[in-house]
C-alpha cells in the first residue's frame, strides 16, 4: 500500500486552549465536540492533529509526542514564528507553550528539526524529510560538536539544565580554538537554554557577550539564524523583570 496517512491523537487539559493555540499557528478546526468526551481535530494543509481533553491533565507531566516530516523545516518555522510574533510580539521560547529553533540533530541522521510544545505539553517534532550531509563534529570544530550534543539533550530530550551544563563545559574547554561564528552560535543557544530555566541573568549575559563579538559580513550570513535567536531572546527579556540575585 501507499499514500497512508497517520493522524496522532494527543492528550490535553483543555481543547479550547489547544484550539486557540493552533488556530494562532494557522490551523483550521475540522471537528469539535464537548460531549460525551472533549475532542478536537485541526489541520494546516496536510498537517493533521487531533486531541482529547482530560480536565485533570497536567501539561508539565505530558509524554505526548509525535514526529512530522516536512520538506522544509525553515519555511514552516518562519510561518509559525510570524504567527507567534503577531499574537504575542515575540516567539515563545520558554514555558508551555513554546517553540525551539530549527537545528541540526546529530541523533536524527543529520536532519534539521524544531519542536512545538503546545498547551497540552505535547512535543510536535517537526523534522526534515531528508537527511543532511552528515555530522562530522571534529571537522566542524570541537565547540560545534559540543553544541550539537547539547542540542540533543535540550531540544530532543527537553533537559535544558543538562544541556546548559554541557554547553558551559564546551565553552570553557574549546572556546579559544573556536571561530567567532561558532562562539556566537553557542552563546545564542546558551541564552535560549537560560530562558527555558527562567535564568534571566544568564540569558542576558549570553546575549550581551554574543553581541559584543565582531563578525564579518560572511560570518553574519553564516550565523543568521543564531542572530535571529538572539533577537528573540532579547524580545523575551524585555518582557520579563530582571532576576533578583538574592533569590
Amino acid at each position: 500500500m501507499a499514500d497512508e496517512i497517520t493522524v496522532p491523537v494527543l492528550p490535553c487539559r483543555s481543547i479550547d486552549e489547544i484550539d486557540a493555540f493552533y488556530t494562532m499557528l494557522g490551523f483550521t478546526r475540522t471537528y469539535y465536540q464537548t460531549r460525551p468526551n472533549p475532542f478536537i481535530a485541526l489541520q494546516r494543509e496536510d498537517l493533521r492533529l487531533q486531541f482529547f481533553g482530560m480536565p485533570d491533565f497536567v501539561p508539565e507531566d505530558s509524554y505526548g509526542t509525535c514526529v512530522v516530516l516536512v520538506p522544509d523545516t525553515a519555511a514552516l518555522f518562519e510561518a509559525f514564528a510570524a504567527a507567534m510574533r503577531a499574537a504575542h510580539g515575540k516567539i515563545l521560547v520558554s514555558g508551555i507553550p513554546r517553540m525551539t529553533r530549527p537545528r541540526l540533530r546529530k541523533n536524527a541522521e543529520g536532519r534539521t528539526g524544531f519542536s512545538v510544545i503546545d498547551p497540552g505539553g505535547n512535543w510536535i517534532r517537526i523534522m526534515a524529510a531528508t537527511t543532511g550531509p552528515g555530522d562530522d563534529d571534529v571537522a566542524s570544530g570541537r565547540l560545534t560538536g559540543t553544541l550539537r550534543s547539547a542540542v540533543v539533550m535540550g531540544d530532543s530530550h527537553g533537559l535544558h539544565v543538562r544541556a546548559a551544563e554541557i554547553l558551559d563545559a564546551g565553552l570553557l574547554r574549546h572556546r579559544a580554538a573556536a571561530t567567532t561564528a561558532e562562539v556566537v552560535e553557542a552563546l545564542a543557544y546558551r541564552a535560549e537554554l537560560a530562558l527555558r530555566a527562567d535564568d534571566t541573568a544568564a540569558a542576558a549575559a549570553a546575549v550581551a557577550e554574543a553581541r559584543a563579538l565582531p563578525l564579518t559580513e560572511g560570518e553574519r550570513d553564516s550565523v543568521a539564524d543564531a542572530l535571529a535567536g538572539l533577537d528573540d531572546a532579547e524580545a523575551t527579556l524585555r518582557g520579563r523583570p530582571p532576576a533578583d540575585p538574592a533569590t
